[in-house]
Parts: structure tokens; sequence; C-alpha cells
């Protein structure tokens, strides 16, 4: 039985990786990173992004919110849905954030993140001798 502990416990350490407890529901996204840009796209399909959506860079975090509200009335019968939506992505360390862009399409919210040219971080050393 103590040779499993191990194994099992092992075999869950991706499970770390993961924010725990994850905020619920979170928004499903897709991204990509080329050398000028990262594009990141998201599901948020039925919502007006004039009102629903905002989105806001801070400190290298790029955050989404949404709200959705949907009220249908039926015979003798009214329906709703209310929700907010919460996703926090952490943006290259080269983003523009003065220049972000976001785009709203059939359902899918797409943000455009301009790349500055990397800064060169090291510096050449001299060595004095006595």
């Amino acid at each position: 039985m103590t040779a499993l502990l191990p194994r099992l416990f092992g075999d869950m350490t991706d499970w770390l990786e993961v924010d725990f407890p994850r905020p619920l529901p979170a928004i499903r996204v897709e991204d990509r990173i080329t050398d000028k840009e990262y594009v990141l796209r998201a599901e948020l399909p039925g919502l007006d992004p004039e009102k629903d959506v905002q989105i806001t860079a801070l400190n290298g975090v790029l955050t989404l919110k949404a709200e959705r509200r949907e009220e249908t009335e039926a015979l003798n019968r009214t329906e709703f849905r209310y929700g907010m939506l919460h996703r926090a992505l952490r943006l290259p360390a080269n983003a523009d954030e003065a220049a972000i862009t976001a785009t709203y399409d059939k359902g899918i919210l797409e943000i455009m993140v301009p790349l500055t040219a990397p800064e060169v971080t090291g510096r050449q050393i001299t060595v004095a001798t006595k």
C-alpha cells in the first residue's frame, strides 16, 4: 500500500499547476503569438459588446469581464439566465498595452495586442585587473 501512494500522488502533480479554486464560469479563449502581435479570441455569444463586455489591461494582465442577462417570457412562464464571466491572462513582457484593440463579430471577441521589439536585458561587464 505504501508503494502505491507515491505513484498516485506523483501522477497528480499536473493538477497543482492549475488555479484552484477556478472561478466558474470562465470565458473560453484561444490565443496565438507572433513576432509582431499577440491575438486572443474569446467565445462570448449573445452579448452586446458595448454594454456587456469590459476589457482592461493593467501591469501586464489582460482582464475580460462579461455579464449575461437573458429573460424570455412565454404564456404563464418566465425564464431568465444571469451570470458574470471573468478571465484574466498574463500578457507577454513586450506587450504594448496602450495600443490594444478589440473587435466583436458573431459571438467571438478578438483582442489584438501589438508587441514591441524585445529589449536587451543583459549588459557587457568588463573585468578589471589589479
